[in-house]
């Protein structure tokens, strides 16, 4: 009997072929793991400490953020995000989608590689095999290539790093510097870059929609919303909420918001690889000054007045509390700095002037001067400055003469003190642009002609509040600055007192201009050459604020802006806001001040209590007329220039035409034109050209003549 063969087990041969094939690339590979090592693996703590934000960012005195400035343009990474600051349904469906087991295994899911070997081998639709930890590998070197191009070599390095990562690190360190360091949209790197740009606010504040479509964004940061969507409804509770938050988060692209409060200071601080910079200013007083500036030159915008700019300083400390440096949305030039631009000063530098001549006795706040033509032999003829008004007042106190900011008056202090002396105390004042010789600025120094900063105009004025003690401003925190004595401090009581002095101004400004506030405030305006600059600046005990509006590109700002109608709104807006909580209080009077109650003789103004230094103190200011009565011009004098200042309405350009010892029965013409009789004297409105004045007598003769240039 023939006994039959064993039976022996057969595989079908395509199977077999595959676990032979199997079996052989396992050994390749085994053989491959051990003559493969891991690239060199940066510590936790290095890794994040190596992240550099692609933005420097301006921070308020609290911290928070004033302005952005971009410095990488390759990509854009925000703050490193704490995994405990990620939203939990991020996490749970990042590691869902990508990695199901990453809790488990050791940095190598071999369980899946297994699998993508098998489906391989088999025709099946390839899957992936790539672990959290070996997807933070990739992060972490660039030798081992990118996504979905790594060669078999690269992959086994790959693996090896993952393993490497997960022997030295935590699961949770693992999880946070994949979330930080992943590319998603765009230039978008790390998660608080995509949360805040894509979604709107921060990554720990995201739904479980928006959750889910960032999930999906993993594996495909380029794919269309459409199949984000999709791939993020495979395991979203709720679809809908999850294609409409895809729609509204993978739309036009959008930046992280920038609060753009201080974009020129933000330029001229994030310099030189600095990053962040903490600074002086108040964020919520920033914005507000932003604000109010912007609504000013809103207001303006018809007069042709583009641009502003404005700065708030703590009397106390020096420090800076808002610098606006540009604001406008007609500005053409909006990247200017425009507090510190030079600019012309106009007649906010008088003060000072006139702080000299007290300090040195030459003037004491009582004493007389006359707003009358005077005209000064310069190298280009005949300077005769004009008021504000057009409008020659006779004699006036030195009082009024700042206050209603009158420029003849002003001229003739300059006489008093000297170019020179002047140019060198305003240097001393910070105002480090007017450095020239005395002969370059001439007589017209008393009228600002000096190019001067919004920034040396805060600064000299707090000087004035403080006492006569200067010190530089400071916009970053740290030690005070050291301080100068740049006016003796009884004079610089006296100077602010002058300024403060409501009643002084109302001569020309009106007893109810913007310039008058509810409290004690010293406040002082000024217009350039060509209505190209306006200023108002001024103090209260415990803040300067200096306000310029203008156009950055020099051409002339339209007819009706003057020193109350530019930008003094705004400045007196920033003090009422300043002093909301308590009022300015007038400073205490400084111990080397005297008070004496004065009377004028003729009474051309009001008896008053007045100050004085020690030594210089009068009763009664007596003012003498002059003892030639014969019939003559008095004003305009005969070769005259007639410098017309800027700083003054377009209704009152009107020069003053005066006599001494006229009768009722003699009249003035100009030009061979009637201009009236001339003993109540007359108000001219100036032509450019050469003009002739003539007085004349009842029977026509001419009694005295004066020509006059009009420029």
């Amino acid at each position: 009997m023939k006994v039959p063969a064993p039976v022996r087990s057969q595989l079908p041969r395509p199977r077999l072929r595959v676990r032979i094939v199997a079996g052989a690339l396992l050994i390749v590979l085994g053989v491959a793991w051990l003559l493969t090592g891991p690239p060199t693996i940066p510590s936790y703590q290095a890794t994040r400490a190596h992240w550099v934000s692609s933005e420097a960012r301006l921070l308020a005195r609290d911290g928070r953020v004033l302005d952005i400035v971009r410095i990488d343009a390759a990509s854009r990474r925000l703050d490193w995000v704490p995994l405990a600051n990620i939203a939990a349904p991020l996490i749970a469906a990042a590691i869902h989608n990508e990695d199901r087991r990453f809790r488990d295994h050791r940095g190598v899911d071999w369980r899946a590689v297994a699998g993508a070997v098998r489906d391989r081998l088999t025709g099946r639709p390839a899957r992936g095999a790539s672990t959290i930890t070996m997807q933070l590998a990739g992060l972490l070197s660039t030798d081992l290539g990118t996504s979905g191009r790594r060669s078999w070599r690269q992959k086994l390095v790959q693996a090896r790093a993952a393993q490497a990562i997960e022997s030295m690190w935590s699961k949770d360190q693992i999880l946070e510097a994949w979330f930080n360091l992943l590319p998603w949209r765009g230039d978008l790197v790390g998660i608080d870059a995509a949360a805040r740009s894509l979604a709107g606010h921060p990554a720990g504040n995201l739904s479980v929609a928006e959750a889910q479509v960032l999930a999906a964004l993993i594996p495909s940061p380029t794919a269309v919303p459409q199949r984000v969507a999709a791939r993020a409804c495979i395991a979203a509770p709720d679809c809908g909420a999850v294609r409409l938050a895809a729609e509204r988060m993978l739309g036009p692209s959008t930046a992280p918001p920038d609060p753009n409060l201080a974009p020129q200071l933000a330029a001229k601080l994030l310099r030189a690889g600095r990053r962040e910079v903490r600074t002086t200013i108040d964020a919520d007083l920033q914005a507000f000054v932003l604000q109010a500036l912007t609504r000013r030159l809103g207001e303006l915008g018809e007069r042709n007045v583009r641009d502003g700019a404005a700065i708030v300083v703590d009397n106390a400390s020096g420090e800076i509390l808002a610098y606006v440096g540009s604001v406008g949305a007609m500005s053409r030039s909006a990247q200017v700095d425009g507090a510190a631009a030079p600019r012309q000063a106009g007649s906010t530098l008088k003060p000072f002037l006139y702080g000299l001549a007290i300090e040195r006795r030459l003037l004491t706040a009582a004493s007389v001067l006359d707003d009358a033509p005077v005209d000064l032999d310069t190298a280009s003829g005949l300077y005769i400055p004009q008021n504000y008004d057009r409008i020659f007042r006779g004699p006036v106190s030195a009082r009024s003469a700042l206050g209603n900011s009158l420029n003849v008056p002003a001229v003739r202090t300059l006489l008093l003190v000297g170019v020179d002396a002047f140019r060198d105390q305003l240097y001393d004042y910070g105002y480090h642009g007017i450095s020239r010789e005395g002969d370059y600025y001439g007589f017209s120094l008393a009228l600002g002609s000096a190019e001067v900063t919004l920034a040396e105009q805060a600064a000299a004025y707090r000087s004035l509040a403080r006492g006569g003690l200067w010190s530089a401003l400071r916009v970053e925190p740290g030690p005070a600055p050291v301080q100068r004595r740049v006016l003796s401090a009884a004079a610089a009581s006296i100077v602010a007192d002058m300024l403060g002095d409501g009643a002084a101004r109302t001569s020309t400004f009106g007893s109810d201009s913007t310039l008058g506030l509810p409290f004690w405030a010293a406040v002082k305006t000024g217009t350039s050459k060509a209505l190209r600059d306006n200023w108002c600046i001024g103090f209260s005990d415990r803040f300067t604020v200096a306000v310029w509006v203008g156009n950055f590109e020099g051409d002339s700002m339209g007819s009706g802006v003057s020193g109350v109608s530019g930008g003094a709104p705004a400045w007196r807006e920033i003090m009422l806001h300043l002093h909301r909580d308590r009022p300015g209080r007038p400073p205490a009077r400084d111990p080397g001040v005297t008070e004496r109650r004065v009377t004028f003789v003729p009474a051309i103004e009001p008896p008053r209590t007045e100050l004085f230094l020690p030594g210089t103190e009068l009763d009664t200011v007596r003012v003498t007329a002059g003892v030639d009565d014969r019939p003559r011009l008095v004003a305009p004098t005969n070769g005259a220039v007639i410098a017309l200042d800027p700083d003054i309405p377009p209704l009152r350009q009107r020069v003053g035409v005066r006599t001494s010892g006229a009768t009722a029965t003699m009249r003035l013409d100009v030009d061979g034109r009637p201009l009236g009789p001339a003993a109540a004297g007359a108000l001219w409105l100036p032509i450019p050209g050469v003009h002739r004045f003539v007085l004349r007598d009842a029977a026509g003769k001419q009694l005295d003549a004066a020509q006059v240039s009009v420029r």
